[in-house]
């Protein structure tokens, strides 16, 4: 009897070691440790000390626990202290029922993908958003990312409001938090189904799941449950998968198994469509939208601003009421001469130098560069040009664009100079 004992504890031990080599650490010693261990009847039930623990046990780690069951020959039972052991928490999802909490809905409507006002840059995420709401793809997941105020939200949005089937959209952080309140009412299962039925999922800033390894294995199970149906999935993020902190390699090889497309910031051209499309004086528009930062989410606080001050105050907005309105929010406007000046200290050559008579290589070279990015950012001619760089005329400045275009084909450092002072004087 004492032989038999002993010889259950050892297969019990072995059990144990076989669970904890499948798993961190950290979770084997939070949530399997604590568990009281039997055999029964070819069961190997694990006993956990209330429903919330076995319930979380069952749903994030029940298939590395039934594996190691099956490889000694015994099916998995998880139960609660003091109830019937035969009560697997694996309970009828008939009996559960779930329903997300409500959220205010946003006065903005969206109207298809008319609303999103596309550059070229992002021809191609638009057409794969628009292939995703009329049907099924084969390139599903669709994950989009891109720096804040890009669009991100806006394309789901017209994915939402295009799609015809049903249409189950979520925040990264709503997710958390639906998923954790669903294991404190025990409804986990019902929860899972939710997600499931369903034609698109889409999940907006999937970066809320980071760090939260629960969650991000029921995520990772959703998707290959639905990708595995034919269901289309939308991802948003800031930044691509595999840039992704806080995100196991799995899970960043899951998000990047379909079609990952980035989203650009708005352009000049964009930033002057939307202020218009909201009601902002064309010639106003124009003015502005090179002075406004690459952010949606300030170029539209900027039009509703105006509009607002329209509709309080009675009267138009002209340009000199935009630049008190704004100032705030308008980027300062640079002049030529502020810009070459600018560039002096970047380059380490003085004004004097580059607006005098000296011949100098370094110099010579430093004013080509800087007539090169003059032609780039202004709408100044040949020939003001040359009088801000030092009164040099037509033929010198004609001369010094072509040299700098032929080095930079070649020199590789004086391409990533210009293009740097470039994106400074903008």
């Amino acid at each position: 009897m004492q032989a038999a004992a002993t010889i259950k504890m050892t297969d019990l031990e072995q059990i144990k070691g076989a669970i904890a080599a499948k798993m961190d650490s950290a979770s084997f010693s939070s949530w399997i440790a604590p568990l009281q261990f039997n055999v029964c009847n070819g069961d190997l039930v694990l006993t956990a000390q209330n429903q919330f623990s076995a319930d979380f046990i069952g749903s994030v780690h029940k298939n590395v626990l039934s594996s190691i069951a099956a490889q000694f020959g015994l099916n998995l039972v998880i139960c609660v202290r003091g109830a019937n052991v035969k009560s697997s928490v694996a309970n009828d999802n008939n009996v559960q029922s779930y329903a997300p909490v409500k959220t205010v809905e946003q006065a903005g409507v969206v109207n298809g993908f008319d609303t999103f006002v596309c550059c070229d840059e992002n021809a191609f995420v638009l057409s794969a958003c628009k292939k995703i709401a009329a049907g099924s793809v084969s390139f599903s997941p669709l994950f989009i990312y891109g720096a804040s105020g890009c669009g991100k939200s806006l394309l789901v949005d017209c994915i939402e409001d295009s799609t015809s089937g049903r249409v189950i959209k979520m925040s990264g952080g709503q997710f958390v938090s639906e998923f954790t309140r669903s294991l404190h009412d025990r409804t986990i299962f019902a929860f899972k189904d939710f997600c499931r039925n369903c034609d698109t999922f889409i999940l907006d800033d999937v970066q809320a799941l980071a760090g939260k390894r629960a969650t991000c294995e029921e995520f990772a199970q959703l998707l290959m449950d639905l990708r595995a149906a034919g269901k289309n999935i939308v991802l948003t993020a800031n930044v691509a998968p595999s840039n992704l902190n806080g995100f196991d390699r799995r899970l960043q090889s899951l998000l990047a198994s379909g079609l990952v497309a980035d989203v650009a910031a708005p352009t000049t051209n964009v930033k002057r469509v939307m202020l218009m499309r909201a009601g902002v004086a064309s010639d106003v528009a124009d003015a502005i939208s090179s002075r406004v930062s690459c952010d949606g989410h300030l170029v539209g606080g900027v039009a509703m601003k105006i509009k607002t001050y329209v509709e309080l105050m009675g009267q138009s907005v002209t340009m000199d009421i935009a630049e008190h309105l704004l100032a705030d929010t308008l980027k300062k406007a640079r002049t030529p001469i502020a810009m070459v000046k600018s560039m002096c200290e970047k380059l380490g050559v003085a004004y004097d130098a580059v607006c005098g008579k000296g011949r100098c290589r370094g110099v010579v070279l430093a004013r080509q560069m800087m007539m090169a990015v003059l032609k780039e950012v202004t709408n100044l001619s040949l020939t003001e040009i040359g009088r801000v760089c030092g009164d040099r005329d037509h033929a010198t400045v004609v001369y010094a664009l072509s040299q700098i275009e032929k080095l930079k084909k070649t020199d590789l450092v004086l391409a990533a100079q210009m293009n740097q002072l470039i994106a400074d004087c903008r």
